[in-house]
Protein backbone atom coordinates (compact mmCIF):
# COMPACT_ATOMS: atom_id res chain seq x y z
CA UNK A 1 0.00 0.00 0.00
CA UNK A 2 2.65 2.30 0.83
CA UNK A 3 4.88 1.87 -2.49
CA UNK A 4 1.66 2.30 -4.35
CA UNK A 5 1.32 5.63 -3.03
CA UNK A 6 4.68 6.63 -3.47
CA UNK A 7 4.38 5.90 -6.83
CA UNK A 8 1.03 7.70 -7.58
CA UNK A 9 2.95 10.89 -5.50
CA UNK A 10 5.88 10.82 -7.95
CA UNK A 11 3.65 10.76 -11.12
CA UNK A 12 2.14 13.35 -9.45
CA UNK A 13 4.76 15.05 -9.62
CA UNK A 14 6.09 15.07 -12.85
CA UNK A 15 2.73 16.11 -14.48
CA UNK A 16 2.35 19.16 -12.44
CA UNK A 17 6.04 20.27 -12.92
CA UNK A 18 5.10 19.69 -16.29
CA UNK A 19 2.43 21.77 -16.72
CA UNK A 20 4.13 24.70 -14.14
CA UNK A 21 6.84 24.86 -17.26
CA UNK A 22 3.59 25.25 -19.97
CA UNK A 23 1.85 27.86 -17.57
CA UNK A 24 4.92 30.11 -16.76
CA UNK A 25 6.42 30.31 -20.78
CA UNK A 26 2.82 31.81 -21.74
CA UNK A 27 2.32 33.89 -19.28
CA UNK A 28 5.41 35.49 -18.59
CA UNK A 29 6.74 34.97 -21.23
CA UNK A 30 10.34 34.71 -20.02
CA UNK A 31 13.80 33.63 -21.68
CA UNK A 32 16.36 33.36 -19.08
CA UNK A 33 14.46 32.69 -16.56
CA UNK A 34 12.57 30.37 -18.26
CA UNK A 35 15.48 28.42 -19.27
CA UNK A 36 16.62 27.97 -15.74
CA UNK A 37 13.08 27.32 -14.52
CA UNK A 38 13.04 24.69 -17.54
CA UNK A 39 16.53 23.05 -16.24
CA UNK A 40 15.71 22.78 -12.29
CA UNK A 41 12.59 21.13 -13.74
CA UNK A 42 13.99 18.58 -15.66
CA UNK A 43 16.68 17.59 -13.21
CA UNK A 44 13.78 17.57 -10.80
CA UNK A 45 12.29 15.40 -13.20
CA UNK A 46 14.73 13.20 -13.77
CA UNK A 47 15.34 13.14 -9.98
CA UNK A 48 11.95 11.92 -9.11
CA UNK A 49 12.10 9.26 -12.19
CA UNK A 50 15.23 7.90 -10.92
CA UNK A 51 13.98 7.33 -7.60
CA UNK A 52 10.75 5.92 -8.39
CA UNK A 53 13.08 3.16 -10.50
CA UNK A 54 15.07 2.59 -7.56
CA UNK A 55 12.71 2.76 -5.31
CA UNK A 56 10.57 -0.14 -7.40
CA UNK A 57 13.82 -1.92 -8.45
CA UNK A 58 14.54 -2.11 -4.19
CA UNK A 59 11.07 -3.30 -3.62
CA UNK A 60 11.39 -6.03 -6.63
CA UNK A 61 14.49 -7.35 -5.19
CA UNK A 62 13.17 -7.75 -1.55
CA UNK A 63 10.14 -9.34 -2.32
CA UNK A 64 12.17 -11.69 -4.63
CA UNK A 65 14.39 -12.33 -1.35
CA UNK A 66 11.64 -12.43 0.84
CA UNK A 67 10.13 -15.27 -1.63
CA UNK A 68 13.09 -16.76 -1.38
CA UNK A 69 13.62 -16.85 2.68
CA UNK A 70 10.07 -18.20 3.02
CA UNK A 71 10.70 -21.05 0.38
CA UNK A 72 13.71 -22.33 2.03
CA UNK A 73 12.43 -21.59 5.91
CA UNK A 74 9.61 -23.96 4.67
CA UNK A 75 11.63 -26.40 3.06
CA UNK A 76 13.65 -26.31 6.24
CA UNK A 77 10.68 -26.31 8.28
CA UNK A 78 9.47 -29.84 6.50
CA UNK A 79 12.83 -31.24 6.33
CA UNK A 80 13.19 -30.44 10.09
CA UNK A 81 9.97 -31.97 10.69
CA UNK A 82 10.98 -35.13 8.97
CA UNK A 83 14.19 -35.49 10.39
CA UNK A 84 11.93 -35.44 13.63
CA UNK A 85 9.61 -38.33 13.14
CA UNK A 86 12.80 -39.90 11.74
CA UNK A 87 14.58 -40.15 14.70
CA UNK A 88 12.09 -40.56 16.83
CA UNK A 89 12.29 -37.11 18.74
CA UNK A 90 9.55 -35.97 20.88
CA UNK A 91 7.39 -32.76 20.16
CA UNK A 92 6.77 -30.07 22.30
CA UNK A 93 2.96 -28.96 21.96
CA UNK A 94 1.31 -25.96 23.70
CA UNK A 95 -1.49 -27.11 26.33
CA UNK A 96 -3.98 -25.40 23.63
CA UNK A 97 -3.22 -27.91 21.21
CA UNK A 98 -4.01 -30.46 23.17
CA UNK A 99 -6.75 -29.09 24.54
CA UNK A 100 -8.08 -28.65 21.23
CA UNK A 101 -7.03 -32.35 20.07
CA UNK A 102 -9.05 -33.95 23.11
CA UNK A 103 -12.12 -31.78 22.85
CA UNK A 104 -11.64 -30.19 26.29
CA UNK A 105 -10.53 -33.67 27.55
CA UNK A 106 -13.98 -35.33 26.53
CA UNK A 107 -12.63 -38.75 26.20
CA UNK A 108 -10.84 -40.55 29.28
CA UNK A 109 -10.12 -43.75 27.81
CA UNK A 110 -7.69 -45.17 30.76
CA UNK A 111 -6.32 -44.23 34.79
CA UNK A 112 -3.95 -45.61 36.09
CA UNK A 113 -1.45 -44.94 39.33
CA UNK A 114 0.72 -42.18 37.17
CA UNK A 115 -1.94 -40.25 35.64
CA UNK A 116 -5.21 -40.29 33.45
CA UNK A 117 -5.06 -40.97 29.51
CA UNK A 118 -7.60 -39.27 27.19
CA UNK A 119 -8.19 -39.67 23.38
CA UNK A 120 -7.42 -37.19 20.91
CA UNK A 121 -6.77 -36.25 17.23
CA UNK A 122 -4.01 -33.92 15.99
CA UNK A 123 -4.78 -31.14 13.76
CA UNK A 124 -2.78 -33.69 10.89
CA UNK A 125 -5.34 -36.09 11.80
CA UNK A 126 -3.70 -38.30 13.77
CA UNK A 127 -5.48 -40.07 16.80
CA UNK A 128 -3.27 -39.99 19.88
CA UNK A 129 -3.85 -40.67 23.55
CA UNK A 130 -2.96 -37.84 26.14
CA UNK A 131 -1.45 -39.16 29.24
CA UNK A 132 -2.03 -36.49 32.21
CA UNK A 133 0.21 -36.68 34.97
CA UNK A 134 -1.40 -34.43 37.63
CA UNK A 135 0.15 -35.52 41.36
CA UNK A 136 2.22 -33.47 44.16
CA UNK A 137 5.01 -31.00 42.00
CA UNK A 138 8.01 -33.39 43.32
CA UNK A 139 6.29 -37.11 42.30
CA UNK A 140 4.79 -35.53 39.50
CA UNK A 141 8.08 -34.08 37.93
CA UNK A 142 9.90 -37.56 38.81
CA UNK A 143 6.94 -39.28 37.07
CA UNK A 144 7.26 -36.78 33.86
CA UNK A 145 11.31 -36.79 33.81
CA UNK A 146 10.91 -41.05 34.02
CA UNK A 147 9.00 -41.37 30.91
CA UNK A 148 10.72 -38.88 28.76
CA UNK A 149 14.17 -40.33 29.52
CA UNK A 150 12.72 -44.17 29.07
CA UNK A 151 10.69 -43.83 25.92
CA UNK A 152 12.48 -41.05 23.83
CA UNK A 153 15.71 -43.25 23.96
CA UNK A 154 14.06 -46.22 22.98
CA UNK A 155 12.18 -47.34 19.70
CA UNK A 156 10.89 -50.76 18.92
CA UNK A 157 7.74 -52.07 17.32
CA UNK A 158 6.45 -53.60 20.44
CA UNK A 159 6.81 -50.29 22.83
CA UNK A 160 4.46 -47.56 22.54
CA UNK A 161 5.54 -44.57 20.28
CA UNK A 162 6.24 -41.10 22.19
CA UNK A 163 5.04 -38.44 20.08
CA UNK A 164 5.35 -35.39 22.21
CA UNK A 165 5.11 -33.65 25.78
CA UNK A 166 3.87 -30.47 27.16
CA UNK A 167 4.62 -28.92 30.41
CA UNK A 168 2.03 -26.76 31.67
CA UNK A 169 3.44 -26.12 35.73
CA UNK A 170 5.14 -27.37 37.98
CA UNK A 171 2.73 -30.47 38.70
CA UNK A 172 1.01 -30.67 35.51
CA UNK A 173 2.53 -32.31 32.28
CA UNK A 174 1.15 -34.16 29.52
CA UNK A 175 2.56 -37.21 27.28
CA UNK A 176 1.29 -37.59 24.00
CA UNK A 177 1.64 -41.51 22.53
CA UNK A 178 0.21 -43.20 19.18
CA UNK A 179 -3.52 -44.44 19.73
CA UNK A 180 -3.43 -47.83 20.33
CA UNK A 181 -6.78 -48.84 18.85
CA UNK A 182 -7.81 -52.03 20.80
CA UNK A 183 -7.06 -51.01 24.02
CA UNK A 184 -5.65 -53.24 26.83
CA UNK A 185 -5.06 -57.06 27.21
CA UNK A 186 -6.92 -57.29 30.48
CA UNK A 187 -9.97 -56.48 28.29
CA UNK A 188 -9.40 -59.11 26.41
CA UNK A 189 -8.60 -61.93 29.04
CA UNK A 190 -10.13 -61.15 31.77
CA UNK A 191 -14.16 -61.02 31.33
CA UNK A 192 -15.09 -59.69 34.55
CA UNK A 193 -13.07 -55.87 33.40
CA UNK A 194 -15.49 -53.35 33.81
CA UNK A 195 -13.09 -52.08 30.54
CA UNK A 196 -15.25 -54.54 28.51
CA UNK A 197 -18.47 -53.65 29.18
CA UNK A 198 -17.15 -49.91 28.72
CA UNK A 199 -15.82 -50.06 25.61
CA UNK A 200 -18.01 -53.14 24.15
CA UNK A 201 -14.87 -55.36 24.33
CA UNK A 202 -16.90 -58.92 23.64
CA UNK A 203 -13.92 -60.75 21.63
CA UNK A 204 -12.11 -64.01 22.64
CA UNK A 205 -7.89 -64.08 22.10
CA UNK A 206 -7.34 -67.35 20.22
CA UNK A 207 -4.41 -69.39 21.24
CA UNK A 208 -2.73 -68.14 18.87
CA UNK A 209 -3.23 -64.69 19.26
CA UNK A 210 -2.09 -65.12 23.13
CA UNK A 211 1.37 -67.10 21.96
CA UNK A 212 1.54 -64.31 19.87
CA UNK A 213 1.22 -61.48 22.58
CA UNK A 214 3.57 -63.59 24.58
CA UNK A 215 5.94 -63.66 22.40
CA UNK A 216 5.64 -59.68 21.65
CA UNK A 217 5.87 -58.90 25.10
CA UNK A 218 9.23 -60.85 25.69
CA UNK A 219 10.62 -59.24 22.58
CA UNK A 220 10.11 -55.85 24.19
CA UNK A 221 11.19 -56.09 27.82
CA UNK A 222 14.49 -58.15 26.02
CA UNK A 223 15.07 -54.75 23.59
CA UNK A 224 14.47 -52.35 27.26
CA UNK A 225 17.21 -55.58 29.36
CA UNK A 226 19.62 -55.90 27.22
CA UNK A 227 20.09 -53.88 23.57
CA UNK A 228 19.24 -50.83 24.91
CA UNK A 229 22.30 -48.22 25.86
CA UNK A 230 21.22 -47.80 29.06
CA UNK A 231 19.34 -50.59 30.26
CA UNK A 232 15.51 -49.74 31.23
CA UNK A 233 13.90 -51.23 33.54
CA UNK A 234 9.75 -51.59 33.14
CA UNK A 235 9.36 -52.57 36.94
CA UNK A 236 5.33 -52.44 36.22
CA UNK A 237 4.55 -54.91 33.31
CA UNK A 238 1.15 -56.15 33.67
CA UNK A 239 -1.86 -56.82 31.51
CA UNK A 240 -3.13 -53.12 31.80
CA UNK A 241 -0.09 -51.50 30.20
CA UNK A 242 -0.13 -54.38 27.33
CA UNK A 243 -1.74 -52.89 24.50
CA UNK A 244 -3.24 -54.49 21.02
CA UNK A 245 -2.96 -52.65 17.68
CA UNK A 246 -5.43 -53.60 15.10
CA UNK A 247 -3.56 -56.97 14.10
CA UNK A 248 -3.56 -57.85 17.88
CA UNK A 249 0.12 -57.09 17.82
CA UNK A 250 1.28 -56.33 21.95
CA UNK A 251 2.39 -52.86 22.78
CA UNK A 252 4.04 -51.81 25.71
CA UNK A 253 3.20 -48.73 27.34
CA UNK A 254 3.61 -46.78 30.73
CA UNK A 255 6.90 -46.02 31.52
CA UNK A 256 5.74 -44.10 34.12
CA UNK A 257 7.86 -45.90 36.83
CA UNK A 258 11.03 -46.85 34.54
CA UNK A 259 14.33 -47.19 35.98
CA UNK A 260 17.36 -46.51 33.69
CA UNK A 261 20.85 -47.81 34.40
CA UNK A 262 24.14 -48.32 32.46
CA UNK A 263 24.80 -51.04 30.47
CA UNK A 264 28.06 -51.97 32.83
CA UNK A 265 25.95 -50.76 36.07
CA UNK A 266 25.95 -53.48 38.75
CA UNK A 267 23.84 -51.53 41.42
CA UNK A 268 20.48 -52.76 42.35
CA UNK A 269 17.65 -51.03 42.93
CA UNK A 270 16.09 -50.65 46.12
CA UNK A 271 12.75 -48.96 45.75
CA UNK A 272 9.90 -49.35 44.00
CA UNK A 273 6.13 -49.19 43.34
CA UNK A 274 3.88 -51.82 41.46
CA UNK A 275 1.00 -53.28 41.62
CA UNK A 276 -0.48 -56.30 43.50
CA UNK A 277 -0.03 -59.37 42.15
CA UNK A 278 3.04 -58.63 39.94
CA UNK A 279 5.64 -57.19 42.25
CA UNK A 280 8.18 -59.46 42.75
CA UNK A 281 9.45 -60.68 45.93
CA UNK A 282 13.24 -59.72 46.21
CA UNK A 283 12.67 -55.84 47.03
CA UNK A 284 11.06 -56.68 50.05
CA UNK A 285 13.50 -59.28 51.25
CA UNK A 286 16.92 -57.41 50.92
CA UNK A 287 17.97 -58.31 47.78
CA UNK A 288 16.43 -55.28 45.89
CA UNK A 289 15.30 -55.44 42.28
CA UNK A 290 16.90 -55.47 38.92
CA UNK A 291 15.67 -57.23 35.26
CA UNK A 292 14.86 -60.11 37.10
CA UNK A 293 12.02 -58.41 38.58
CA UNK A 294 10.55 -57.62 35.62
CA UNK A 295 10.95 -61.11 34.58
CA UNK A 296 8.64 -62.36 37.83
CA UNK A 297 6.31 -59.85 36.48
CA UNK A 298 5.92 -61.02 32.75
CA UNK A 299 5.63 -64.91 34.10
CA UNK A 300 2.65 -63.62 36.09
CA UNK A 301 0.94 -62.38 33.09
CA UNK A 302 2.04 -65.34 31.19
CA UNK A 303 -0.20 -67.38 33.47
CA UNK A 304 -3.04 -64.94 33.29
CA UNK A 305 -2.81 -65.20 29.72
CA UNK A 306 -3.07 -69.03 29.55
CA UNK A 307 -6.07 -68.45 32.18
CA UNK A 308 -7.71 -65.81 31.14
CA UNK A 309 -7.86 -64.79 35.19
CA UNK A 310 -6.48 -62.71 38.12
CA UNK A 311 -3.15 -63.56 39.96
CA UNK A 312 -5.07 -63.27 42.92
CA UNK A 313 -9.04 -64.06 42.91
CA UNK A 314 -11.03 -63.16 45.94
CA UNK A 315 -14.19 -65.53 46.32
CA UNK A 316 -16.85 -64.80 48.74
CA UNK A 317 -17.29 -67.78 50.92
CA UNK A 318 -19.50 -66.17 53.69
CA UNK A 319 -21.73 -63.48 54.97
CA UNK A 320 -23.05 -60.26 53.36
CA UNK A 321 -22.41 -56.59 53.16
CA UNK A 322 -19.34 -55.50 55.59
CA UNK A 323 -19.69 -59.40 57.04
CA UNK A 324 -18.16 -61.00 54.24
CA UNK A 325 -15.58 -63.26 53.88
CA UNK A 326 -13.56 -64.28 51.32
CA UNK A 327 -11.17 -66.72 50.38
CA UNK A 328 -8.51 -65.71 47.82
CA UNK A 329 -6.60 -68.19 45.52
CA UNK A 330 -3.16 -67.35 44.34
CA UNK A 331 -3.60 -69.24 40.34
CA UNK A 332 0.57 -69.67 40.18
CA UNK A 333 -0.22 -72.68 42.52
CA UNK A 334 -3.07 -73.82 41.25
CA UNK A 335 -1.42 -73.84 37.83
CA UNK A 336 1.77 -75.71 39.46
CA UNK A 337 -1.15 -78.78 41.35
CA UNK A 338 -2.60 -79.22 38.05
CA UNK A 339 0.81 -79.43 36.30
CA UNK A 340 1.71 -82.03 38.95
CA UNK A 341 -1.75 -84.02 38.64
CA UNK A 342 -1.29 -84.05 35.07
CA UNK A 343 -4.67 -82.01 34.40
CA UNK A 344 -2.49 -78.81 33.17
CA UNK A 345 -5.77 -78.04 30.27
CA UNK A 346 -8.34 -77.61 33.15
CA UNK A 347 -6.28 -74.17 33.68
CA UNK A 348 -6.73 -72.97 30.34
CA UNK A 349 -9.26 -70.19 29.51
CA UNK A 350 -12.80 -72.22 29.08
CA UNK A 351 -14.00 -69.07 26.79
CA UNK A 352 -11.25 -70.08 24.50
CA UNK A 353 -11.38 -74.03 24.35
CA UNK A 354 -14.97 -72.88 23.84
CA UNK A 355 -14.17 -71.27 20.69
CA UNK A 356 -11.10 -73.50 19.29
CA UNK A 357 -11.91 -76.23 17.27
CA UNK A 358 -10.94 -79.51 19.02
CA UNK A 359 -7.41 -80.52 19.33
CA UNK A 360 -6.74 -77.04 17.98
CA UNK A 361 -4.70 -76.58 21.24
CA UNK A 362 -1.86 -78.77 21.77
CA UNK A 363 -1.35 -79.71 25.69
CA UNK A 364 2.24 -79.95 25.07
CA UNK A 365 2.39 -76.47 24.02
CA UNK A 366 0.00 -75.16 27.06
CA UNK A 367 2.63 -77.29 29.00
CA UNK A 368 6.02 -75.56 27.64
CA UNK A 369 4.12 -72.14 28.09
CA UNK A 370 3.15 -73.16 31.78
CA UNK A 371 7.08 -73.86 32.29
CA UNK A 372 8.52 -70.69 30.89
CA UNK A 373 6.15 -69.04 33.28
CA UNK A 374 7.02 -70.95 36.36
CA UNK A 375 10.95 -70.19 35.44
CA UNK A 376 10.53 -66.83 35.44
CA UNK A 377 8.32 -66.69 39.09
CA UNK A 378 11.41 -68.59 40.29
CA UNK A 379 11.53 -67.49 43.79
CA UNK A 380 15.59 -66.32 43.69
CA UNK A 381 16.52 -63.67 40.86
CA UNK A 382 19.27 -65.66 39.97
CA UNK A 383 17.36 -69.14 39.02
CA UNK A 384 14.81 -66.58 36.82
CA UNK A 385 15.93 -66.99 32.86
CA UNK A 386 16.71 -63.39 30.95
CA UNK A 387 14.30 -62.32 28.42
CA UNK A 388 16.62 -63.25 25.50
CA UNK A 389 16.09 -66.60 26.36
CA UNK A 390 12.57 -66.62 27.39
CA UNK A 391 11.98 -65.14 23.62
CA UNK A 392 14.03 -68.37 22.32
CA UNK A 393 11.65 -70.49 24.42
CA UNK A 394 8.71 -69.57 23.38
CA UNK A 395 9.67 -68.97 19.50
CA UNK A 396 10.75 -72.98 19.78
CA UNK A 397 14.47 -72.30 19.14
CA UNK A 398 15.86 -74.53 22.20
CA UNK A 399 13.98 -76.58 24.73
CA UNK A 400 12.67 -75.63 28.01
CA UNK A 401 13.37 -77.76 30.86
CA UNK A 402 10.49 -78.60 33.27
CA UNK A 403 11.35 -76.03 36.11
CA UNK A 404 11.99 -76.98 39.77
CA UNK A 405 9.92 -76.52 42.71
CA UNK A 406 9.65 -72.73 44.43
CA UNK A 407 8.74 -71.21 47.29
CA UNK A 408 6.01 -68.91 46.20
CA UNK A 409 5.18 -65.15 48.11
CA UNK A 410 2.35 -62.79 47.69
CA UNK A 411 3.11 -59.39 47.60
CA UNK A 412 -0.07 -57.32 48.99
CA UNK A 413 0.35 -53.70 49.19
CA UNK A 414 -3.63 -52.27 49.29
CA UNK A 415 -2.73 -50.56 52.72
CA UNK A 416 0.46 -49.05 52.32
CA UNK A 417 1.70 -46.33 50.60
CA UNK A 418 5.14 -44.50 49.96
CA UNK A 419 5.92 -41.97 51.96
CA UNK A 420 8.17 -38.45 51.57
CA UNK A 421 11.09 -40.34 52.86
CA UNK A 422 11.30 -42.94 50.07
CA UNK A 423 9.60 -45.79 52.03
CA UNK A 424 6.20 -47.44 52.36
CA UNK A 425 3.65 -47.13 55.24
CA UNK A 426 0.11 -47.14 56.17
CA UNK A 427 -2.04 -45.79 53.95
CA UNK A 428 -4.27 -44.73 56.35
CA UNK A 429 -2.83 -43.15 59.52
CA UNK A 430 -6.66 -43.47 61.21
CA UNK A 431 -6.31 -47.12 60.83
CA UNK A 432 -4.16 -49.30 63.67
CA UNK A 433 -1.05 -50.57 62.99
CA UNK A 434 -2.66 -53.78 63.07
CA UNK A 435 -4.29 -53.59 59.51
CA UNK A 436 -1.16 -54.79 57.56
CA UNK A 437 -1.29 -57.81 59.48
CA UNK A 438 -5.16 -58.63 58.85
CA UNK A 439 -4.77 -58.16 55.48
CA UNK A 440 -2.01 -60.67 55.46
CA UNK A 441 -3.77 -63.07 57.95
CA UNK A 442 -6.59 -62.74 55.55
CA UNK A 443 -4.58 -63.63 52.73
CA UNK A 444 -3.00 -66.74 54.38
CA UNK A 445 -6.03 -68.09 55.87
CA UNK A 446 -7.88 -68.13 52.44
CA UNK A 447 -4.69 -69.73 50.01
CA UNK A 448 -6.07 -73.25 50.37
CA UNK A 449 -2.41 -74.76 50.32
CA UNK A 450 -0.35 -76.50 52.94
CA UNK A 451 2.42 -75.03 55.07
CA UNK A 452 1.34 -71.53 54.60
CA UNK A 453 2.60 -69.00 57.05
CA UNK A 454 2.40 -64.61 56.94
CA UNK A 455 5.46 -62.52 57.60
CA UNK A 456 4.43 -58.82 58.46
CA UNK A 457 6.75 -55.91 58.66
CA UNK A 458 6.89 -52.23 60.11
CA UNK A 459 9.47 -50.04 60.51
CA UNK A 460 10.47 -46.62 59.91
CA UNK A 461 11.24 -47.12 55.75
CA UNK A 462 8.75 -49.26 55.02
CA UNK A 463 5.54 -51.30 55.82
CA UNK A 464 4.42 -54.60 53.79
CA UNK A 465 2.28 -57.93 53.80
CA UNK A 466 3.36 -61.06 52.57
CA UNK A 467 1.88 -64.15 52.25
CA UNK A 468 4.46 -67.04 52.04
CA UNK A 469 3.49 -70.91 49.71
CA UNK A 470 5.73 -73.70 50.51
CA UNK A 471 5.93 -75.54 47.57
CA UNK A 472 5.35 -78.89 49.71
Amino acid sequence: MEDTTANVIAIATVINLIVLIIVSRIIFRLTEPFFLILGASIAAIFAVIGFYFIRRNNHTRRRKLETIIASEGKELRIEYSFLRKVAGLPTKFRFKELEQATENWKYLIGKGASGSVFKGVLIDGTEVAVKRIQHGEERGEKEFRSEIAAIASVQHVNLVRLIGYCIQNNNLHFLVYDFIPNGGLSNWIFTSSSSVINNNFTGCLSWKQRLNVAIDVAKALAYLHHDCRSKVLHLDVKPENILLDTNYNAIVSDFGISKLMKRDDSRILTSMRGTRGYIAPEWLLGSGISEKSDVFSYGIVLLELIGGRRSVKAINVDGDGARRKYRYEYFPQIVTEKLKSGTIMEVVDQRMLDLEQTGQIDEDEVKKLVHVALWCIQHKPRRRPSMVEVVKWLEGRTTVEEPPETTMMVVDLLSIAKGEDGGWHNRNKKRKPGVVARVASQINGCLPLVGNNVSTSRSKSFTYSMSIISPR
